[in-house]
């Protein structure tokens, strides 16, 4: 995949319908703080087209990223902001549960752990819903500047362990300084464009 144009085209609130996009949607999904502008910027080639901050909870709706004209990055909301109350976790909660109910174009859906730490409840229950809705997440595994490169197997083993995730799920290390895991994220895309292209899908 090569980014040549990247376009913020929708921002859905809580009471916001859910767009009927042409294109493929990739989504990301993870907690608040754990890196999800980051990847998003990083795979997108831009510093800060999605929004970074030193404050969790900063993503607040749906935001659909068109890429090329030939796909969507759709970042969902962060979960597990402590400090917010429980009427908004609830409106975000039910805002990503309406998109991977009435999304027609979702192809593949990342969800982003911190590497050096066991998943959280919010991350079990998140894999738990995804695979609910007939979804096969991708796991992004975050932060990995943050940790010697002789502990990723152990920490990656962890991950999977923790989400009881089978042999077959896929975890990509990611690092959001040298990019590490980039390429094979576009290849996962690739692969269902690639379809689209060839009429396939």
């Amino acid at each position: 995949m090569v980014i040549k144009n990247v376009n913020l085209e929708t921002v859905c609130g809580i009471t916001s319908k859910i767009p009927e996009n042409p294109y493929a949607e990739f989504a990301f999904a993870g907690k608040s703080n754990v890196g999800k502008s980051s990847l998003i910027n990083g795979l997108m080639n831009r510093k800060s087209l999605a929004r970074t901050s030193a404050q969790p909870g900063k993503t607040q709706t749906i935001n659909f990223y068109n890429i090329n004209e030939q796909c969507y990055f759709v970042d969902l909301p962060g979960y597990g902001y402590t400090t917010a109350n429980v009427k908004v976790k609830e409106q975000w909660g039910k805002m990503v549960e309406r998109y991977l109910r009435r999304t027609q174009m979702l192809k593949l859906i990342f969800l982003l752990v911190d590497i050096r730490h066991e998943p959280s409840a919010n991350d079990k229950t998140m894999y738990e819903w995804m695979t609910h809705y007939g979804f096969r997440p991708i796991i992004i595994a975050t932060k990995l500047d943050k940790i010697k490169r002789s502990q990723i197997e152990k920490q990656v083993k962890m991950i999977r362990t923790g989400l009881q995730a089978g042999k077959d799920t896929v975890i990509i290390p990611w690092s959001s300084m040298t990019k590490q895991g980039r390429e094979e994220i576009y290849t996962l895309m690739d692969q269902y464009l690639g379809e689209k292209e060839q009429g396939t899908v």
